[in-house]
């Protein structure tokens, strides 16, 4: 028969014996489904474009050096590429921009290059998230100018700006750091007075 001061002591036991239980718990293993990374990188990013460009009107800079070329020639086209180097800041996206742009018009006029460096300003306008509530599909406008040097000397120009603005879609992937757009830009190369469109798909990598 239990005594009543073995009673009180082992009632005074108790709580000792709990904290002890509870100091030896082992710790909930984490969860696997947890996310350890950012599902879509946002921020430094490097990015390579090729496309096509095609200018509705190409005057001939200095006709008495290029005879054959009259007045111009017409409508050209021809690759564009070029290499982006920016960073983005909330919906504003700012980057350094080097172009190439290969153009060829008609058989008498020829083909011409323009290859230079400017910046391009971006605008996030909606974002669509997936089902897993991630934002992938990002719809933008964005606006970009280039000062070009162009090649031959003296058939389209010496040197131009060359200015272009438009809507885009990019998609960020599930390799987090990719994504993969395109934009539909109007152009215009302002000494030459030359309108023109392209269509430049881009692959950017974010750091």
């Amino acid at each position: 028969m239990m005594t009543p001061r073995l009673a009180i002591a082992l009632l005074a036991a108790l709580p000792a014996l709990g904290a002890s239980a509870q100091e030896a718990a082992p710790l909930l293993p984490q969860d696997p489904r947890a996310p350890r990374f950012h599902e879509v990188e946002r921020g430094l990013s490097a990015s390579l474009e090729a496309g096509w460009m095609g200018l509705f009107k190409t005057p001939t800079a200095e006709p008495s050096r290029y005879p054959s070329a009259g007045t111009g020639g017409g409508f050209s086209s021809g690759l564009h590429v070029g290499m982006a180097f920016g960073a983005e800041l909330g919906r504003l996206g700012v980057s350094l921009l080097l172009l190439g742009v290969n153009q060829t018009a008609s058989v008498s006029y020829g083909s011409f290059s323009l290859v230079g460096a400017g910046a391009d300003v971006r605008l996030d306008l909606a974002r669509r998230a997936d089902s897993q509530g991630v934002e992938r599909l990002h719809l933008y406008a964005h606006a970009r100018g280039a000062f070009v040097a162009t090649e031959p000397h003296g058939l389209f120009g010496q040197t131009d700006v060359l200015v272009a603005a438009g809507p885009g879609v990019e998609y960020y992937t599930r390799l987090r750091h990719f994504s993969v757009g395109l934009a539909l830009d109007g152009v215009f190369a302002v000494k030459a007075k030359a309108p023109g469109i392209a269509a430049v798909p881009t692959l950017r990598y974010t750091f």
